[in-house]
């Protein structure tokens, strides 16, 4: 044998804790015969614990070694993290343009979709530009290497708005060119492509490595684009970007004005339907209640305020409390909404799954550990009862309005 025989009783005397009536010792000290430090689990604990919290909540993502410091009040845990490193791309082999409908001046989920496309045409040695009538915010975390603003155009003048979208890839060149395949965005392209006298490949649904594919045929036969074609892109059928955020650098491009044309629609103006009679797999807000809710005549003043579309938990439907058109979940609708705001809903599996597809979920209830309270982007741990006066009162505030 060549390793030394261990002494139990030594190594117990060289952990005991001088200066103590009863004998105390050190377990921190102590190694195995590797040699490797012994684990602490109540150190490596107390190293996990959330600072200021007064229930003692643990970030378990974190590995604690039993010797690192115990985070307090005043010193914390962990440094902030790093910003996300941000993607450069000097000089891309080719260019993959996008032209979504960005609606108030943001991208849409479809807009998004239109991105992770064009971002897998791109693969490593192309870039994405991203061509938007105005100002837009986040086109670098979706995706975009380049980004071309143009002007605004004053009223609805489709024609106007092609010709400046066609005269920018025209001094752009891309390879692709994608829309989305949405109510604007398919009418932009077809707009767009009839100027530049090109075919348009609508409806694709798959990104293949030579391009965008999509079903002919009774779904028979696969149809792929071409380089050089213009394309739309069909909703819910490519996923977003997930990477890293991009430089999103400004292209220096002066494309030519269009020559303004006779407009031919002098008058045109959006007439917003109903909320109240919007389907609910067609509304962009919804509103819904659930068991905690008593005062549904306060929830139907909220609903009217906040012009959403109404809905409603299982329980309430069964009930009879509630419509059964009103029904969220897996069992009722299954929502595509941009905002859904939950009031007094726990949040059961069948729920969250019909609200899987929203983009922002706004929750109010008691329980801090509910299913929708975690789901939540943002989360109000308080009674609905409660918050709902009050919501109306800061509503009236705004419209500087009584109650």
């Amino acid at each position: 044998m060549t390793r030394p025989r261990r002494d139990p009783r030594a190594e117990r005397a060289s952990i005991q804790v001088a200066g103590e009536a009863r004998p105390r010792f050190d377990r921190t000290a102590r190694r195995t015969g590797s040699g490797r430090p012994r684990r602490d689990p109540r150190t490596e604990r107390a190293g996990q614990r959330v600072a200021a919290e007064a229930r003692p909540r643990y970030d378990l993502s974190q590995t604690v070694r039993f010797d690192a410091p115990v985070a307090t009040d005043a010193q914390p845990k962990t440094a902030a993290a790093p910003p996300p490193k941000i993607l450069i791309v000097e000089a891309p082999a080719f260019l993959v343009a996008v032209v979504p409908d960005a609606p108030g001046g943001r991208l849409s989920s479809h807009d998004r979709q239109v991105l992770g496309a064009a971002r897998a045409l791109a693969g490593r040695e192309g870039g994405v530009a991203i061509l938007t009538l105005g100002a837009c915010e986040g086109v670098g975390p979706a995706g975009a290497d380049r980004w071309l603003p143009l002007d605004v155009v004053e009223g609805y003048d489709p024609a106007t708005q092609a010709a400046r979208v066609a005269a920018a890839l025209t001094a752009l060149a891309p390879r692709y060119v994608l829309f989305p395949e949405s109510l604007d965005g398919g009418d932009l392209a077809r707009r767009v492509a009839v100027r530049m006298g090109e075919p348009v490949f609508t409806n694709a649904e798959v990104v293949a490595a030579n391009g965008l594919v999509r079903p002919a045929r009774g779904r028979r036969v696969e149809q792929r684009i071409a380089p050089g074609l213009l394309a739309t892109v069909a909703p819910d059928a490519v996923a977003e970007y997930g990477g890293p955020p991009r430089e999103a650098r400004p292209l220096p491009v002066e494309a030519e004005a269009p020559t303004p044309s006779l407009k031919r629609i002098v008058s045109a103006t959006r007439v917003p339907a109903d909320p109240a009679t919007v389907p609910l797999a067609l509304a962009e807000f919804v509103a819904s209640v659930g068991n905690g809710i008593t005062d549904l005549d306060t929830f139907r003043q909220v609903v009217a305020a906040l012009r959403a579309t109404p809905g409603a938990s299982r329980v309430l439907c069964d009930a009879g409390l509630m419509p059964r058109h009103t029904q969220v979940g897996a069992s009722g609708t299954v929502l595509a909404a941009t905002c859904y705001f939950a009031l007094g809903i726990s949040g059961a599996p069948q729920h969250l799954q019909g609200v899987a597809g929203c983009e922002h979920v706004v929750a109010v209830n008691t329980d801090l550990h509910a299913a929708m309270i975690e789901r939540a982007g943002l989360a109000i741990v308080q009674d609905a009862q409660v918050v709902m006066p009050a919501l109306l009162r800061l509503l009236a505030d705004e419209a500087g309005e009584s109650v």
